[in-house]
């Protein structure tokens, strides 16, 4: 029963995207590791910004000096 968790930063993906994901990596676990997908289980997380650090710095931190 493979288990995949993806984290994602909580910003704009949409409720189609994340079903994307879900739909993708499903088939993607059934093709190559040749797993059942009715017990392939796919989590995404979505993390604030505030929680995710990159180089010492928050995400929240980084996006607004990039957007300047």
């Amino acid at each position: 029963m493979p288990y995949v968790n993806i984290k994602i930063t909580r910003e704009e993906a949409t409720a189609e995207q994340k079903a994307t994901l879900i739909r993708e990596v499903t088939r993607l676990v059934t093709e190559t590791l040749d797993k059942n997908p009715a017990t392939t289980i796919v989590v995404i997380e979505e993390v604030d910004t505030d929680n995710w650090g990159i180089a010492g710095e928050t995400v929240t931190v980084r996006r607004g000096r990039e957007k300047k």
